[in-house]
Formats: C-alpha cells, sequence, structure tokens
C-alpha cells in the first residue's frame, strides 16, 4: 500500500511538472461543473474516461466493489449549502462521491476522504451517508462518463452519473425557505426593491399571489414600459380570477412590447393567455412540489 500511495505520488508531481512545459490530451480529462442552485450552488470535479470499445460495468468497473466514479482522485462534490440527498439531510461542504456499482441496483456513498486517490485510502469509518439506488432506463451508449445537475428548479434538482448504458438519478433538494423568506424581507426592505424578482418568484411557486400581485403594480410604477413586466400582471391576475385585469394586462404586455426583439414572443404568449380565458381555462394556484 505504502509503495502504490508513494508511486502515485511521484507520478502526480511529475505529471504536474511536466505539464508545466508541455500539454497532452488526456483519455480521462479533468472536468470541473460550478451549477448555481436555489441559493447557492453545486460544485462538482471529477475525471471523465470513455468506453473505448471496453466492456464498463461488471467487468472494468467490477460489481460490489467501492468505485472512485469516474477516474484519478477521488470525485469531489461540494454543496453550498444544506440539501436533503435523496432524502437525507446533508450538510453544507465538500464530500469525496463513491459509488459501488451493482447489476441492479448501486450503493451511493458520501465520505469525507477529499483528499484521496480513488479509492486507495477510502475507509468506511469516514463514510457521512450511504444508500441504495436502481439505475434508470436509458437509450443508447454514453461513450464518456459524466456527471451533471438536471431537472433544477428554485429548490430542487437531481444529481445525474452516465456511462455505457446506465443512468442514475438522486435527487436533491435545497431546504431554503426560511433562508428566501430571511433574503426577501430584508431585500424588500432594501433602498433598491426588487418588486418585480419577488412578484416573479411568487407567481413561479403559486405561493401569495395577492402580494405578488402588488408588488408588480409598484415594479409597473417604477418602469410601466416594462411589457414583461405586464406579462407577469397578466398571469397574476388570472391566477386571482381577475379575468378583465389579466386581459387589460395582456394587452398591454403586447402594446408595450411592440417593436421590441421580443415582440413576436410577448404577443404568442399574451394571445395565448386571453384565448385561455375565453375559453374558461384556469391556472391551478395549486402550490408546486418537486
Amino acid at each position: 500500500m505504502k509503495r502504490f500511495l508513494l508511486a502515485a505520488m511521484l507520478l502526480a508531481a511529475s505529471t504536474n511538472y511536466s505539464s508545466a512545459q508541455l500539454k497532452l490530451p488526456a483519455l480521462s480529462p479533468n472536468c470541473k461543473i460550478v451549477q448555481d442552485f436555489s441559493t447557492s450552488n453545486i460544485e462538482i470535479t471529477y475525471s471523465r474516461p470513455s468506453v473505448r470499445g471496453r466492456k464498463i460495468f461488471g467487468d472494468l468497473v467490477q460489481y460490489g466493489n467501492v468505485w472512485r466514479t469516474g477516474a484519478n482522485s477521488a470525485t469531489k462534490i461540494k454543496f453550498g449549502e444544506d440539501v436533503d440527498f435523496n432524502g437525507n439531510k446533508i450538510k453544507a461542504g465538500e464530500y469525496a462521491l463513491y459509488t459501488i456499482p451493482g447489476k441492479e441496483s448501486w450503493e451511493i456513498i458520501l465520505n469525507t476522504g477529499v483528499g484521496n486517490w480513488g479509492a486507495d485510502g477510502y475507509s468506511k469509518e469516514t463514510d457521512v451517508l450511504r444508500f441504495n439506488i436502481k439505475p434508470v432506463p436509458m437509450e443508447g451508449v454514453c461513450q464518456t462518463f459524466t456527471i451533471g445537475v438536471t431537472d433544477i428548479n428554485y429548490s430542487s434538482c437531481k444529481l445525474e452519473l452516465m456511462w455505457e448504458k446506465v443512468k442514475i438519478q438522486i435527487p436533491i433538494v435545497a431546504r431554503n425557505e426560511d433562508a428566501l423568506t430571511k433574503n426577501i424581507d430584508k431585500a424588500i426592505n432594501h433602498p433598491t426593491i426588487p418588486y418585480f424578482q419577488v412578484a416573479n418568484y411568487y407567481n413561479e411557486n403559486n405561493v401569495k399571489l395577492e402580494l405578488a400581485n402588488s408588488y408588480v403594480d409598484r415594479a409597473l410604477e417604477e418602469d410601466p414600459k416594462a411589457f414583461y413586466m405586464w406579462a407577469l400582471k397578466a398571469k397574476l391576475e388570472k391566477k386571482l380570477g381577475h379575468n378583465e385585469k389579466a386581459v387589460e394586462a395582456a394587452n398591454k404586455s403586447m402594446e408595450t412590447a411592440k417593436g421590441s426583439s421580443f415582440e413576436a414572443e410577448y404577443i404568442h404568449n399574451n394571445t395565448k393567455l386571453i384565448n385561455d380565458i375565453k375559453k374558461g381555462e384556469n391556472f391551478s394556484t395549486k402550490k408546486k412540489t418537486y
């Protein structure tokens, strides 16, 4: 084990030395993702091996063994705030992401060994979390190992792992309601009040619609030619059942959008809203769940 660690350290040192003089293509190139999410971000650092004609799971990556979830050093994931990771509470911070692939299900591991070289140095005693999850069907073949953040909403997303014919999706939920409420309250009392931004957030989440409507009115007092604000007001008035006011706001949005590069888009969207009202359709005011 000590000899292996020494060899790895010498290899890393020689690579760093030579890379200062020569940059060559890598078979498993490094990748760093910083994805804005909720009130902070999710940061992922990993290396990306490719299939290159090999059988991956059950062969190159053996079932039942701890895998570094990529290549080279341990894959790392950093949460900028407290989250629920597949329903498990995880504190903000950086973790090594290990997995144990299986034919029918995978074991996902968060571990404190962020400085490990791959699985070398891994210890179950430093696990923060373990859980099992089943792969989801995937069409085609993913040639290069890929980690991404998908299905992003205000307070939820999915961590996605893909390689060969395997896809793993892990739900992430930010426990941000209290923080957002405090941030909004603080911002509303600031000299530059973000009425439109807050109104749009409430509209997207179908909460505090009356308050959102009053905020967009205040925003329009400051900028009565903002066609995007009139469009938001039309949506809010419709959700509140004020159909005549919704049509009035939609027409105002189309009128103020004329001559802009967004004219066609806003004519299309506002015309659809007016037609929906004429058909007697109503937007649901049920709060979104993720």
